[in-house]
């Protein structure tokens, strides 16, 4: 599955961005319950912490690269890349890129391929209609938790 996803908000490049700090992912995945760093570099790419992710009952810890890093006034970026349950691997890029003072253009885009039968067997039997409401989901919970932090 591959995808990329845009979407306006009317909020500054700025404040969108520090919801995608490692210590506010729990804001914009709920399911994410905790990160912990295990080796932050100045430059951020190359730097990996674990995520502790749950589903139901079920918790699952993995370790979480920062593939690309850009942080710039006008535009910032950010590709982690990790492996979900053993069966996926999953590669996930958030940009965001300055339309004006006030609007800010995100771009989510991402992979998730199986990795072993069981993987690439879920996701064949998986609904595309149910992936795109999760990425809808999620493009509306950074727009409403930007919402927040604007006010």
């Amino acid at each position: 599955m591959i995808w990329k996803e845009e979407r306006l908000i009317d909020a500054p490049i700025d404040v969108i961005w520090a919801l995608f700090e490692e210590e506010q992912a729990t804001r914009i995945m709920p399911k994410v319950v905790e990160n912990r760093w295990i080796d932050k570099k100045p430059e951020m790419t190359g730097s990996t912490y674990n995520q502790t992710y749950q589903e139901g009952k079920r918790k699952e810890t993995y370790v979480v690269e920062i593939m690309e890093f850009e942080d710039t006034v006008n535009r910032k970026h950010k590709r982690i890349q990790f492996q979900l349950a053993r069966a996926f691997e999953m590669t996930l890029g958030f940009t965001l890129e300055k339309v004006n003072e006030t609007q800010t253009n995100l771009i989510y885009s991402g992979s998730n391929r199986g990795i072993n039968f069981v993987g690439r067997a879920m996701l064949k039997l998986g609904s595309g209609k149910n992936g795109d409401q999760v990425i809808h989901d999620f493009m509306e919970r950074v727009n409403l938790q930007a919402m927040k932090d604007l006010k």
